[in-house]
């Protein structure tokens, strides 16, 4: 039986994960917690960069993060559809590493794809825990405590933020890992990602910090309440 993961993080591309909670997973996994990405495409529509190119950049990614998987549902890029086979892959990957928690990307962002990996990956979180819906891999039901979301290219207001002032530059490593997607070169093209993008990320989390009182922060948003685990005097 695989272990059990503390976090598991979807996202339609290589790259989701890290712009949204990059610094979120380099800070838990300090913490000794055991964290996994599923890419859901192969991202081949993108650009810049080759599908092997972006496995590569994915992995040293995660490796600078500290991530214990990465999986690729490999997908076609603008190809991710409501479809039970989706459903039922996602299902897989919940129930193979039994997460506590999951994260996929705000639903509100201008690309369909985030939308619609969401759309996906919540089916499956409340599938993975009824006992007669059947995969083909037949690992038991499961249902994770929480489902959380990132944000990927929107500025909304968060339900909630987590301090990464002491993660940041690794997060911002991460994303460095992804040159062909945000670093410009002789063979890139020209497009949103290769002009300050990362630059952009970082502004966003220094404005989240400065609404709570850190140099940066990650914001989430969530459709339950989060529960306090400690008394409110000792949340605040």
């Amino acid at each position: 039986m695989i272990e059990q993961l503390d976090i598991l993080a979807f996202g339609a591309h290589a790259d989701d994960v890290e712009i949204g909670m990059g610094g979120t997973i380099a800070k838990y996994v300090a913490s000794g917690k055991k964290i996994g990405i599923c890419d859901l495409t192969r991202a081949e529509l993108s650009s810049n960069g080759t599908v092997e190119g972006r496995q590569l950049e994915a992995r040293r990614a995660a490796d600078i993060l500290g991530v214990q998987v990465r999986e690729n549902l490999m997908h076609r890029d603008r190809g991710l559809y409501l479809t039970e086979e989706a459903i039922k892959e996602v299902v897989t990957i919940i129930r193979k590493y039994r997460p506590k928690v999951v994260f996929t990307p705000y639903i509100v962002d201008r690309h369909p794809d985030h939308g619609n990996c969401t759309n996906i990956v919540e089916e499956a979180f409340f599938s993975a825990g009824i006992r007669k819906f059947h995969t083909d891999d037949e690992y038991p039901s499961f249902r994770p405590a929480k489902l959380i979301y990132y944000m990927i290219n929107g500025f909304h207001k968060p339900d909630f933020v987590i301090d990464i002032s002491d993660f940041i530059e690794q997060k911002v490593a991460s994303l460095n890992a992804y040159e062909s997607q945000f670093q410009t070169s002789a063979e890139s093209v020209d497009t949103p990602l290769v002009n300050g993008y990362i630059e952009t990320v970082k502004a966003r989390e220094k404005l989240f910090g400065k609404e709570v009182g850190v140099s940066f922060a990650e914001g989430f948003k969530v459709k339950t309440p989060i529960v306090l685990n400690r008394d409110l005097l000792g949340e605040l």
